[in-house]
């Protein structure tokens, strides 16, 4: 055996490159055939080529570089898919949970060790500070079910930083004890440094992040301006005496609001940490196992007692929580399972004990400790990813049994997507995306209406172009869409064509934005659209990206509630206001206020919404004065001969020219009862209404001289 690894030891780069892909590739797969999670396939396959297995692959600069990166990775994409509400309602829960799953088990291996194994104090307190730490090496499980905003998900990535900051604190205090510089000024720098680096990020990064996505679109450059923030953030954490998992931990909580979950940047973001530098990770974790040294009686019953102290307390924190926050078991399993992993962590912390000497040349962590810590590693990796995938699928089976979710059959969402104008598609797009039931997995459908004249050949080709690009938007967000270019000789004909032919629930589409071309608030055709079809439609123009938003205010007209649309369009900005992560605020009368906090609650409890009174619809300018350019301002309008129409509804087009230009605009026309007026239409109620009557015209006349 030991001739065959040497035979077919690999230095090459590009064939040491090749084979991590072939066990990227088929890990899964014959995990997936032994009912084993693939990341115990992953920290297997780095023992089997490891040196201390096959000799196959050295574990070089390149394991060391990405699975740096792998670390930083799964520690940013925690604090990326945090759910930033529950954090801030359940700030004590974290506080508590993160103290218990810190200081027991702590104190257990530290217990143990004095008293069993016969460690020094320092050498105790150090093996106490590694077993209160934890690693999220089992979050890519959570992520595979969806759960990354469960409360247990939650607790657990929030209290492993707490964990980890706490350790990471506790073992520079060790150190300076050791240094002979553990003096109050130490203490007061480190505190000092700790806060500045924490402040400068919390006030610079969100500044920066602004900046950087008003101006640029492109998702190449999107994507290595985040990476480039959550490294600048590892490389100060580490500069001031954390780890740097600590600083990509906080990039990407403080990036979360930014890069919404459904968009197709944290698509990109998600792709490829879980395709390379996760896998490269976990690979170099198996890498650095020795489990030839279980030969041993004295490393097995190191490895034994560190195990069992290290992960009874974390299993204790974890189901004491569970009962003291009335979490159901299958929370306290998932509590437990996330948080009872070790990994680099705790390698960074042995090996400062390494450098740390007792006597000359006599290390605090000396060999059987250090073999006991790397191989307590693939313990805890294999107990934390068994037990998280355990607690993922009870959660699935269990505790989303009784949750009220509309059956997919029932769901006739499918969104219509009007394109036109190249600069606002991208972001339509977005919208469409942030709104659409990712649980019905349903496509898009794109469309470009051109005008059938003499200039439809230069249309449609410009169309195409237009869908193409939207097409490989759709695709990075991995959303399936429909494309088409129609031909009309009336645009809103086409898209009432269109709309019926795909069998669409409601249409998006962008504001008539070319008034030099038609001076007119509606344009063209919308005008006819709306009177036309009987089905929701919104309205969108746009000044800042979607991602830099940072509240939604809806006006609601009075009697709203009775609308059929009501629900359509108040789920639609739901789901906005949630995968945006931004606060939504409703202005209106205190009976639909009621009904639209009822259904919040109860379908959307992590939307943060706030409820304004509003007596009358008249008030509608004031609200200008505090919408911000980082707002949108949503106006649910209706149409004529519904029973929230009112005749101030007239003046909007006017109100909102005057007093709402230059801000971020939606307007929504809910679902009307029966069908399109177009196959109905008769003398006496003509499709097409204009936008002011004779009678608008001839006061405004009377207005004018009258004011002279």
């Amino acid at each position: 055996m030991t001739l065959l690894a040497a035979y077919f030891h690999i230095t090459d780069p590009t064939l040491i490159f090749f084979v991590v892909l072939l066990i990227v590739l088929f890990a899964p797969i014959v995990m997936s055939k032994l009912r084993i999670p693939h990341i115990i396939g992953l920290v297997l396959a780095g023992i089997a080529i490891g040196k201390f297995g096959l000799n196959i692959l050295e574990r070089d600069n390149s394991f060391e570089l990405f699975g740096r990166v792998g670390l930083y990775y799964i520690m940013f994409l925690a604090g990326l898919e945090m759910d930033m509400e529950g954090v801030k309602k359940n700030t004590r829960n974290f506080l508590i949970f993160g103290l218990l799953t810190c200081l027991v088990p702590l104190l257990l291996t530290y217990v143990m060790a004095i008293f069993v194994l016969g460690y020094s104090p320092a050498a105790s307190f150090l093996l106490g500070c590694i077993m209160a730490s934890n690693t999220l090496i089992a979050y890519p499980i959570v992520g595979r079910y969806g759960l990354q905003r469960n409360p247990s998900v939650s607790l657990s990535v929030g209290s492993s930083m707490i964990a980890l900051l706490l350790a990471l604190v506790m073992v520079a205090a060790l150190s300076a004890s050791f240094s002979g510089d553990a003096s109050i000024w130490f203490w007061v720098l480190f505190v000092l440094k700790i806060v500045v680096f924490c402040t400068a990020s919390v006030v610079l990064i969100p500044k920066l992040t602004r900046f950087f996505l008003r101006r640029y679109s492109d998702a190449v450059m999107q994507y290595i301006f985040v990476m480039a923030i959550m490294f600048l953030s590892a490389a100060c954490s580490d500069l001031i005496g954390l780890e740097g998992i600590f600083g990509a931990f906080l990039s990407g909580l403080i990036l979360n609001r930014y890069i919404p979950q459904v968009s197709p940047l944290m698509n990109r973001i998600e792709f490829i940490g879980n395709a390379l530098f996760i896998p490269y990770f976990l690979i170099g974790v198996g890498m650095l196992i020795n489990i030839r040294l279980l030969g041993s009686l004295s490393v097995v019953w190191v490895v034994l007692l560190i195990a069992f102290f290290g992960t009874f307390g974390k299993a204790v924190a974890a189901y004491l929580s569970s009962l003291i926050f009335r979490l159901p078991l299958s929370s306290g399993n998932m509590m437990f399972g996330l948080t009872s992993a070790h990994a680099a962590g705790a390698i960074a912390i042995a090996m400062i004990g390494r450098n740390l000497e007792v006597l000359p040349n006599v290390p605090l962590v000396n060999d059987d400790m250090l073999n006991g810590v790397v191989i307590m590693i693939l313990v805890t990796c294999i107990i934390s990813t068994l037990m998280t995938e355990h607690a993922a699928k009870q959660i699935i089976l269990n505790d989303m049994a009784h949750l009220e979710q509309a059956l997919p059959q029932s769901d006739d969402e499918k969104i219509l997507l009007c394109v036109k104008y190249p600069e606002i598609a991208p972001q339509l797009l977005d919208v469409a995306i942030l709104m659409r039931n990712h649980k019905l997995n349903r496509g898009i459908v794109a469309l470009n209406v051109v005008y059938d004249d003499e200039h439809a050949a230069k249309g449609r080709e410009q169309g195409l172009r237009l869908l193409e690009q939207l097409q490989r938007q759709a695709s990075a967000a991995e959303v399936q869409m429909q494309t088409q270019v129609r031909l009309a000789t009336n645009i809103a004909n086409g898209i009432k064509h269109a709309f019926r032919e795909f069998a669409a629930s409601e249409v998006i589409m962008g504001m008539h934005v070319h008034t030099d071309v038609n001076p007119k608030f509606w344009g063209e055709f919308i005008q006819s659209l709306y009177n036309g079809l009987n089905r929701q439609i919104l309205l969108i123009r746009f000044v800042q990206p979607l991602a830099t938003l940072r509240r939604i205010q809806v006006a609601v007209p009075s009697r709203a509630e009775f609308e059929p649309g009501f629900r359509r369009w108040l789920e639609r900005l739901s789901r906005m206001a949630g995968n945006l992560d931004c606060r939504i605020q409703f202005h209106g009368r205190q009976e639909s206020l009621e009904l639209i906090a009822e259904y919040i609650n109860n379908l959307h409890p992590s939307v943060r919404a706030e409820y304004t009174p509003m007596a009358h619809w008249n008030e509608l300018p004031r609200l200008a004065e505090n919408i911000a350019p980082d707002h949108m301002f949503v106006v649910v309008t209706a149409r004529k001969g519904t029973i929230s129409y009112k005749n101030a509804l007239e003046r909007l087009p006017d109100e909102l020219q005057k007093h709402f230009s230059g801000k971020n605009l939606m307007i929504v026309f809910p679902d009307q009862y029966g069908d399109t007026k177009e196959d109905r239409m008769s003398f006496t109620e003509a499709q097409h209404h204009e936008e002011s009557s004779i009678y608008d015209l001839l006061l405004r006349w009377m207005h004018r001289k009258s004011s002279r």
